[in-house]
């Protein structure tokens, strides 16, 4: 499907290498690995990939770079379907590595990597034209110069801007005042408040210039509000089977940029349906080991009563 909603991704590119394992290992003792997956991954990287999945025309603003390992990166970004824009093409480092260790039966995850520490990225001169394209555009943070830039460009250009905030990073008080949606995990913490509760960062994130603001916190309901409106009630989280969690905040603000992309007009009616779709495919998602093996058998979902995006 190329026909859909266009967006613009903004963030983090890792190479993960993802292992299934009976139990964490202790010091000095090794674990043989029941699964391996190598993929492309990150917060915006799996948002976009999962988006693509769905139906969109999805754009990776990232770095990759040409080490050998980014070619297995670009490979994996070309089979899913989303155009990359790599502002490190010229560079000869490694990529970041993510080094994934998922606990079968608990379908937690542990994970080690640098992420884009060390790595400063300057915005691309066709990034207008990028935003111009995009129905939407979601930043992770990851990239300072490349978030800022894609969220004022969004901003100076009426699309809309999500800011997945998974956590709290040193650029995250300076995108706030362009975001126009933030989708925070229950991990999101902004300075000098490390004991907040839900409620207290969706005021500090409305706050701070955001319109809609919500925060997930895995099989909980969705809490959100609107600058607008006030708090609106939970969005609930469909019950599943859980075989691994890893990505499944990335598939649910792919989906959910899916689903706001889809629609010219924004208000609390849309904000609801959209929360809804995201919270039943990153749920959906959750059901099998890895970032991509839930995309195989997606026609379950069908049976979902939940809405999908509407183009």
């Amino acid at each position: 499907m190329t026909h859909g909603p266009a967006a613009l991704f903004t963030g983090l590119c890792t190479f993960d290498l993802i292992q299934a394992v009976p139990r964490l290992p202790g010091p000095n003792e090794k674990v043989t690995a029941a699964g391996q997956l190598t993929a492309a991954g990150g917060p915006a990287t799996n948002a976009a990939v999962t988006f693509a999945f769905l139906g969109g025309q999805a754009t990776l603003l990232t770095g990759v770079g040409r080490h050998s390992l980014a070619a297995g990166m670009r490979a994996d970004l070309r089979d899913a379907g989303v155009r990359l824009v790599d502002a490190a093409e010229a560079d000869d480092s490694p990529p970041a590595v993510s080094s994934i260790l998922v606990t079968q039966g608990t379908g937690d995850r542990c994970v080690v990597s640098r992420n884009a520490a060390g790595q400063a990225l300057d915005p691309p001169p066709d990034l207008a034209g990028l935003v111009e394209a995009a129905q939407a555009v979601l930043v992770d943070g990851h990239h300072p110069a490349l978030a800022i830039a894609a969220a004022q460009a969004a901003r100076d250009r009426r699309r809309p801007c999500i800011l997945d905030g998974g956590s709290w990073k040193p650029v995250t008080a300076e995108l706030l005042p362009y975001v126009d949606i933030a989708v925070c995990s229950a991990d999101f913490r902004p300075p000098g408040h490390q004991a907040t509760s839900a409620g207290d960062t969706l005021d500090y994130l409305l706050d701070s210039g955001v319109r809609w603001a919500a925060v997930t916190d895995g099989p909980r309901p969705v809490r959100w509000a609107s600058r607008a409106r006030g708090r609106q009630p939970d969005s609930p989280v469909p019950v599943t089977e859980v075989a691994d969690t890893l990505g499944a905040g990335d598939v649910f603000h792919g989906a959910f940029t899916r689903a706001i992309a889809a629609r010219p007009v924004l208000g609390e009616n849309e904000l609801a349906t959209a929360l809804q779709f995201a919270a039943a495919v990153a749920a959906y998602s959750c059901q099998t080991f890895g970032t991509r093996a839930w995309m195989a058998s997606w026609a379950a979902l069908e049976a979902c009563p939940v809405a999908g995006p509407a183009d």
